[in-house]
């Protein structure tokens, strides 16, 4: 009571009593025997001397201001706004008129200080200054709803009596200030709608008072406090749209007053607190827009006073309790959709009587939907779409779409698209007379579309696509006045489009009627005049004759697709030219179409929003227009097909948005060129089935967004550049039929993303690179005629993903590694027509593979199934193999460095033991090739088994090489690289023995 007085005296005079007394008790001698009896109870001590400061510094600080304070703070503060566009400040807030009379000022009536301060909804724009904290009688503030900016001044922790503080709609910025704890008489914050950032504040909860925190579409992050509980006055709780992570804090439960708590559009995880359910004052519950996961709990169908229960889109599982709606007298909302729900639709939904929105699509559930919904007679809102439903639980009708539905004549929206709903549709559909959408897609419909929908008078969504509904195609039936969007795809319906479609249709807005099984005809010209289209799709249809020119007076179009048709247009393609009047267009699809025409220039001037234009074999000719270059926001184009000829257009490279380029299957020439390299963005290049020549550019490395490359069957020659290997996600490379040459750059290895190469019928050459058995994840590699040497690499067995490995028609030699048995999903593994041998392994997919992809080697060996002789078993063959092997190693040594020497080994006999004068090359050179036996020494060779013969030729070979070595004059000797390929095929001729 003390403390009151003080604050609400305006008599200068007793404050100044009062202090002459407080002074007169501290120069007291019993001040001190009052002090120390004090200490003695050192809580209500420290207590007593806190609030005596408290005391003294209101006193002072209430000696110091009054309404001119208030003046000064204001007037600062409207120096600190830039635009006030209606000027309510400009006019109202003089210092010539009392403050009390400003707009947007009240005054307390006894003492006559500002007390609330409400600017919302004024265009104001500005900042806050440091002098407002000197507001200090201010109990409401609302700058909601302008364009203030900046930071909030910590000076407005000063505020001490604020009740209400409203900021929403701003653009306030930085961190939540934690001076908010301060103060401890808020009850409304409202801060929505801002640029708030950081964490929430622990001194946040010391507002024991406040009832109302709305800190939605804010960037606010971190976890939600456990401290969230401590707010026990709390009644609404809005942090909708921002960062949040982290799970819901349990200690939320003791919040026991809450009505409205909504955090969604967060990031939150975990599972749905069970305590949330003891919130029984909770009236809206919404939780939407996270990542949380487990069941809902059961308790929260137990909130009596609950309205609103909203968890779409997140990870929830589990079923449903069958006696959802016995304690939700009142439920008005319910929103579940996208998830994981599953089980059967709850039978109880009808004891929610009050229920108006009723939203469980996108989840798996199945079974029927039951009889009882046909009693929810305020439901507006019914979406069961994206479920597994099968029907009413009613024998005669199993699988059809429920009939009870078709009862609740307050129905305005109604979804069951992509369910397993099969029988027709019920004529009841008519009864609906306050129908606004209805979406029955996605099932197996059958029969006729009755002539009752017609009676849907307020309708403006139509989608009955992709069902089975047969019969004519009347379009007279929607003859609705105020339908928008009509959706009959995929459905076995036949006729044309009625020649007055525009006076059926006369607001339509979106026209989709592709995958009729019999829509012929034309395109009327009257549908120009539905001005309001937006979107016309009739592809893969039997439309004919010429495209209507006045398409282009559709000035609103942004969607057009008539692909696959028969239709037809000038010479010059003159639709293009009167498109580009559609200023909106973002998508045109003319493939498939006879179009028998050549690219005008004017194909340049089409909507610089178009991100899409195909017009694949539409028998177009003549050359890309340059002009093509003008279309900056395409992200697909795609010409194959056609008879396009000339080079690809230099102003490509100002699509810089494209990710798409698809020109393959035409007679293009010229080169690539590096103007493609500056589309950053792209992801697949198409080109091939053409005639370009050149070399493949070395930039090409640099897009780094490339995933797939198609240059097949084209008439390039350079060689593969390094820098390819720089495209880390390259799934797709095929470079086949051109003219490649070079080796094969160890860069390849890099392409770890890779999942087909295609490389053959080129002329590569030098060996296989030993780290592509990097590629782990290669499905599909040809290498097939090509100029490849050398062994196929032992590290090929790590390419665990190859299923298709071609190797055919090149010259490699060595064995094929017994480590290919490893490749448990290789399907197909051709080498013929190439130098191996040894043995063909017979495990893993070895087993299954056919005989015709070995033929035509050196000398392959194995099982019989693979059409080669079996391997050499014997002990005493493979003994003097390797005898021969061994020394044929070591003696082809001796051969390369000491020619002499190596006759030597080989003779075993002394300079003077030959006959006359012959010198030991000349003997030896006399003795060949049919007397080897004579000069050989007799343990390389036993003259008993049966590939004597064989081996001895082996032997004079050797002979006839050292020799060849061994010419005196040194330009007539062979040269080492030529000795190294002969002793080759010698070492491939004794192994075949």
């Amino acid at each position: 009571m003390m403390r009151d007085d003080l604050q609400n005296t305006n008599d200068e005079e007793e404050y100044r009593k009062f202090l002459a007394a407080v002074l007169q008790v501290v120069n007291h001698t019993m001040f001190l025997e009052i002090i120390y009896a004090i200490m003695e109870k050192a809580l209500t001590s420290v207590l007593l001397t806190l609030l005596f400061l408290h005391y003294v510094m209101d006193s002072s600080a209430m000696t110091h201001t009054n309404i001119t304070t208030d003046q000064l703070a204001l007037l600062s503060f409207k120096s600190q706004i830039i635009s006030d566009p209606f000027h309510f400040l400009d006019e109202s807030w003089s210092p010539a008129t009392s403050v009390c009379r400003w707009v947007g000022v009240t005054c307390g009536s006894r003492h006559q200080r500002v007390k609330s301060l409400n600017l919302s909804d004024m265009a104001l724009t500005g900042t806050i200054p440091q002098d407002f904290g000197n507001l200090s009688f201010l109990v409401s503030l609302d700058l909601g709803s302008n364009n203030f900016h900046g930071k909030l001044p910590q000076e407005m922790a000063s505020l001490r009596r604020l009740k209400i503080l409203g900021l929403n709609f701003n653009n306030f910025s930085g961190e939540v200030p934690s001076w908010f704890g301060f103060l401890h008489q808020l009850q409304v914050l409202k801060l929505r709608n801002n640029s708030f950032t950081g964490s929430l504040p622990s001194l946040f909860f010391n507002i024991t008072k406040l009832e109302t925190l709305d800190l939605a579409f804010n960037s606010i992050e971190g976890q939600i406090p456990k401290e969230i509980g401590s707010f026990i006055n709390l009644r609404t709780l809005d942090l909708y749209g921002n960062k949040l992570v982290g799970d819901i804090p349990p200690s939320l439960s003791n919040a026991s007053r809450l009505q409205f708590f909504d955090i969604s559009s967060n990031l939150l995880q975990g599972n749905i607190p069970e305590g949330i359910g003891n919130l029984h004052n909770m009236s809206w519950l919404s939780i939407e827009d996270n990542q949380l996961t487990g069941s809902i709990p059961i308790t929260i169908f137990n909130i009596s006073k609950i309205e609103v229960i909203a968890f779409t889109n997140n990870y929830l599982s589990g079923y449903l309790p069958n006696g959802l709606c016995n304690g939700l007298p009142i439920l008005k909302r319910i929103y579940l959709s996208t998830n994981k729900l599953s089980g059967h639709m709850p039978s109880s939904l009808s004891n929610c009587s009050q229920l108006q929105i009723l939203d469980f699509s996108e989840n798996e559930f199945d079974g029927p939907i039951h009889i009882e919904i046909g009693r929810l007679s305020n439901l507006r809102i019914l979406y069961l779409g994206s479920n597994r439903f099968t029907g009413m639980e009613n024998n005669h009708i199993t699988g059809s779409v429920p009939i009870s539905i078709f009862n609740i004549l307050s129905l305005q929206h109604l979804s069951l698209w992509d369910n397993n709903l099969k029988g027709s549709l019920p004529r009841e559909i008519g009864n609906l007379t306050k129908m606004r959408s209805l979406e029955l897609g996605g099932n197996m419909l059958k029969g006729e579309i009755h002539k009752e929908i017609s009676n849907l008078v307020e309708l403006e969504v139509l989608s009955l696509g992709f069902n089975s509904f047969s019969g004519p195609l009347d379009m007279a039936i929607f003859n609705i006045s105020g339908l928008r969007k009509i959706e009959l795809s995929a459905n076995n319906l036949s006729g044309r489009l009625p020649p007055n479609i525009d006076s059926i249709l006369p607001n339509i807005e979106e026209l989709y009627l592709n995958n009729l099984t019999n829509l012929v005809g034309t395109i009327p010209h009257s549908i120009s005049n539905c001005s309001k289209l937006t979107i016309l799709e009739l592809s893969n249809n039997k439309l004919t004759h010429l495209i209507p020119n006045s398409l282009g007076y559709l000035t609103h179009l942004e969607f057009l697709n008539l692909w696959g048709n028969n239709l037809t247009s000038d010479s010059m393609l003159s639709i293009l030219s009167f498109l580009t009047n559609c200023r909106n267009l973002t998508s045109l699809s003319l493939s498939f179409n006879p179009l028998n025409g050549m690219l005008p220039v004017s194909a340049g001037n089409l909507s610089t929003s178009l991100t899409s234009f195909d017009a694949v074999n539409c028998n177009i000719k003549g050359r890309v227009p340059n002009e093509v270059g003008n279309l900056s926001s395409l992200l697909d184009l795609d010409f194959s097909g056609n008879n396009l000829v000339g080079p690809i257009p230099t102003s490509i490279h100002n699509l810089r948005n494209l990710q798409r380029l698809y020109l393959s299957n035409n007679k293009l020439t010229g080169f690539i060129g590096d103007n493609l390299c500056k589309l950053q963005r792209l992801g697949e290049i198409h080109f091939g089935q053409n005639h370009l020549s050149g070399s493949l550019p070395n930039c090409l490395g640099n897009i780094t967004s490339l995933r797939k490359i198609y240059l097949g069957y084209n008439k390039l020659s350079s060689n593969i550049p390094a820098s390819l290997g720089n495209l880390k996600d390259l799934m797709i490379l095929d470079l086949s039929s051109n003219y490649m040459v070079g080796s094969l750059p160890p860069e390849i290895g890099n392409l770890k993303a890779a999942t087909l190469m295609d490389l053959s019928i080129n002329q590569f050459s030098n060996g296989i690179p030993i780290e592509i058995g990097g590629l782990q994840d290669l499905v599909h590699l040809s290498l097939r005629s090509n100029k490849l040497q050398g062994s196929i690499p032992d590290t090929m067995s790590n390419m665990v993903g190859l299923e298709f490995l071609d190797l055919s028609h090149n010259n490699i030699s060595g064995t094929i590694p017994i480590t290919l048995e490893k490749l448990q999903n290789l399907k197909y593994f051709n080498v013929s027509n190439n130098k191996l041998y040894g043995e063909i392994p017979s495990g893993g997919p070895f087993k299954n593979l056919s005989s015709q992809f070995f033929i035509y080697n050196e000398a392959l060996c194995g099982s019989s199934r693979f059409g080669v002789p079996p391997c050499p078993t014997s002990s005493k063959h493979r003994s003097n193999r390797k005898k021969v092997l061994v020394l044929f190693l070591l003696l082809g040594i001796a051969l390369v460095f000491v020619p002499i020497t190596f006759l030597f080994l080989w003779v075993r006999r002394k300079p003077n033991e030959f006959e006359g004068d012959l010198s030991l090359k000349q003997w030896v050179s006399n003795s060949l090739p049919e007397a080897v036996m004579n000069i050989v020494d007799a343990n390389l060779v036993t003259p008993t088994h049966n590939h004597l013969q064989k081996e001895l030729d082996v032997v004079a070979s050797i002979m006839l090489v050292a020799l060849d070595c061994c010419v005196e004059s040194p330009t007539r000797r062979t040269n080492m690289k030529n000795v190294v390929g002969m002793l080759q095929k010698i070492k491939i001729q004794l192994l075949a023995c």
